[in-house]
């Protein structure tokens, strides 16, 4: 199969899953997957599961990463933040939804990995940053979105929560160790999304090696 035919097809079960923006199914239909998973992982790269991106890290699963960005309910001009950029590809669905994405990863090894994919996807309005994403980027705030892709352990990190534009919601896995609920935070309110699957959120930045 085609790694076009493949991305058809995962569309299709994102709609039958209930994703129904088209800002989100045009990106996903659009973007190469398989240029965001470890070579060895191409063939794998549409199934709705999450994938092995080395150091510990995940790519996570189309619906997942397809529901997270619906249910900012930001629109097109909005600017975002990511917490957790992994392979990138979360970066740049979000990059091609909305007017601008500053994406934070703790790994600089997969932050390098994540900017060159994200580039050879044409996702120019991308800022990839190293750092603690439990700070967030409060020299950017304040975000018309956010979206945590690791597991917060009770709620989000307040950091996040403060650098919401009014009104603005905040998507974050929270559970304990890799099992959780996904939750939006908007205006004071926490609404469960879906019972999801998550690495856990490390505040600090790794002991280089």
């Amino acid at each position: 199969m085609t790694a076009e035919r493949a991305r058809a097809l995962m569309v299709e079960r994102l709609r039958a899953g209930g994703i129904v923006d088209p800002r989100v199914l045009c990106a996903m239909r659009a973007l190469p997957r398989e240029h965001f998973v470890p070579v060895g992982l191409a063939s794998a790269a549409y199934q709705d599961e999450p994938l092995d991106i080395g150091l510990g890290q995940t790519i996570s699963a189309p619906m997942i990463v397809a529901l997270s960005t619906e249910a900012l309910e930001a629109r097109a001009d909005a600017h975002v933040l990511e917490i957790g950029t992994g392979s990138g590809y979360g970066a740049a669905v979000l990059a091609r939804c909305h007017r601008s994405v500053v994406t934070i990863e703790r790994h600089a090894e997969l932050a390098e990995r994540a900017w060159a994919s994200l580039a050879m996807a044409g996702c120019h309005n991308v800022e990839v940053r190293t750092g603690d994403g439990s700070l967030g980027a409060p020299d950017r705030a304040p975000f018309d979105g956010i979206v945590v892709t690791a597991m917060a352990d009770t709620e989000p990190p307040p950091a996040l929560l403060d650098q919401l534009a009014p009104g603005a919601a905040l998507i974050c896995p929270v559970g304990h160790g890799q099992e959780g609920i996904l939750v939006r935070y908007r205006d004071g309110r926490a609404e469960e999304l879906a019972e999801v699957v998550f690495v856990p959120l490390v505040s600090g930045l790794p002991a280089r090696r």
